[in-house]
């Protein structure tokens, strides 16, 4: 029963988030999941337009869009911040605690190795979306009759969320690597 206890225990501390980063995504990704409603209320009210008025608007669409598809680039680090990312538990949850201290700084290499190969690319994307070849700031747009530049801002966004998650998994690599010091001692 003890044993049940503390894995309960165990999994309840991993379940919260793990340092000022953590804690400041989850306070914005909740402030910003009110847009999920502003999204519906806007699709709505094309909905009525287009059909009780025949008056179809030429900027919901693009604007949903882009709430939704900002919504879901944050969600990601969201996500790994309040430790409910997509994982595989056959291995993990197979294996004593001291394998997973082990596994666990090996999946933050891991992950930081490859965040940091996204973010070069994200970058590299961003900075093309943004400026044009002679430098100028030029913000790549829809091309659609509301020609915004979601595009250019979707990009940028994903760079600076991609900025972030390089970020947490540094942060989250040097707790591993402490805990996994101070169980040694133990």
């Amino acid at each position: 029963m003890d044993n049940k206890l503390a894995k309960a225990e165990a999994s309840h501390h991993e379940d919260e988030p793990r340092n000022f980063l953590d804690r400041a995504i989850i306070r914005v990704g909740d402030a910003l999941s009110l847009l999920f409603i502003v999204t519906a209320l806007i699709s709505f009210y094309e909905v009525i337009m287009r059909y009780a008025f025949n008056a179809p608007t030429t900027w919901v669409h693009e604007t949903a869009s882009f709430i939704g598809g900002s919504l879901f680039i944050i969600g990601g680090i969201y996500a790994f911040a309040a430790n409910k990312h997509v994982r595989v538990v056959l291995i993990y949850d197979a294996v004593s605690p001291r394998k997973r201290q082990y596994l666990n700084i090996v999946h933050h290499i891991i992950g930081l190795a490859f965040a940091g190969m996204l973010t070069y690319s994200a970058y590299l994307t961003a900075n093309e979306s943004w400026f044009a070849p002679w430098g100028d700031l030029r913000l790549e747009t829809s091309g659609s009759v509301l020609n915004a530049p979601y595009p250019a801002l979707l990009k940028g966004l994903i760079f600076v969320v991609l900025c972030i998650l390089v970020i947490q998994f540094t942060l989250h690599l040097i707790q591993e690597i402490t805990r996994f010091r101070k169980s040694k001692d133990v």
